[in-house]
């Protein structure tokens, strides 16, 4: 049988280089943050093929939108534009800019966020993350509450929760300094998936963990753990993969109907 708890050092170190790599890439280059957590304004817009990136930074340059005021990202054959906060006059001013430097181009619409909602949003996605592992904690210390100690289980489960959520952000961090991603309410939506997944595994494995337990007092409690871990890996794997197959599937639609 596969020895996961005595190589368990070995992943802690894969698990922590990748954290720690994750947090050279956000000190080196920070996220970017959506219009969602910062009041703005993103202007989708499909320019003629003509037209470059670096033109249109150049454009934005000239209406009065330069460097620090303005992040332009290519999606596609689209590009979103994000910018301070625009009143209706000043989209328009933007509008006709655009236009005289740049030609005729399909404007998407612009979408605003003032300051009130992008605090709002920001609170919501906390708030959202802390009490789910905080309903984590007291379902699992309820659930194992005839087990020794059945507070450490909740907490063994917080410290899986945050483990996950470390190396998301970890990977997220590192790819997006080198694709100029940036964090939206996608990414509160991803981070959510992750918990719901963890939260779903470690209920998982501790509720075999607590069965081999009682059916084996006298085994110890490290081979335990790894017998099931072992046996609930199977089904683990299933799970992800679906859900991956499910996330590529999506991805090609996109990219086909881009």
């Amino acid at each position: 049988m596969i020895n996961i708890v005595g190589k368990r050092f070995w992943f802690f170190l894969a698990s922590g280089l990748v954290i720690l790599a994750g947090i050279v890439a956000l000190v080196v280059d920070p996220l970017q943050l959506g219009i969602e957590f910062h009041a703005g304004s993103e202007l989708t817009a499909a320019f003629p093929p003509t037209v470059t990136k670096a033109q249109i930074v150049q454009a934005l340059a000239d209406i009065g939108y330069g460097a620090g005021r303005a992040v332009v990202r290519q999606a596609g054959s689209d590009y979103i534009i994000d910018l301070p906060e625009l009143n209706d006059a000043q989209q328009a001013e933007l509008r006709t800019g655009l236009t005289d430097r740049l030609g005729k181009y399909d404007d998407k619409g612009i979408q605003r966020v003032s300051p009130a909602t992008a605090t709002e949003t920001t609170r919501n996605a906390a708030i959202a993350v802390a009490v789910s592992a905080v309903a984590m904690l007291l379902y699992i210390s309820w659930a194992f509450r005839r087990m020794p100690n059945p507070l450490r289980w909740g907490a063994a489960a917080i410290i899986s929760l945050l483990h996950c959520i470390l190396v998301t952000m970890g990977v997220f961090a590192i790819l997006a300094s080198l694709n100029s991603w940036r964090v939206d309410l996608l990414f509160v939506s991803a981070i959510l998936t992750v918990v719901g997944y963890s939260v779903n595994d470690t209920i998982v494995v501790f509720d075999r963990v607590r069965e081999a337990v009682r059916r084996y007092p006298g085994v110890d409690f490290e081979v335990l753990v790894n017998n099931s871990l072992v046996e609930t890996m199977g089904r683990s794997l299933n799970t992800g993969m679906c859900t991956l197959f499910a996330a590529i599937a999506l991805l090609l639609f996109v990219w086909s109907a881009l």
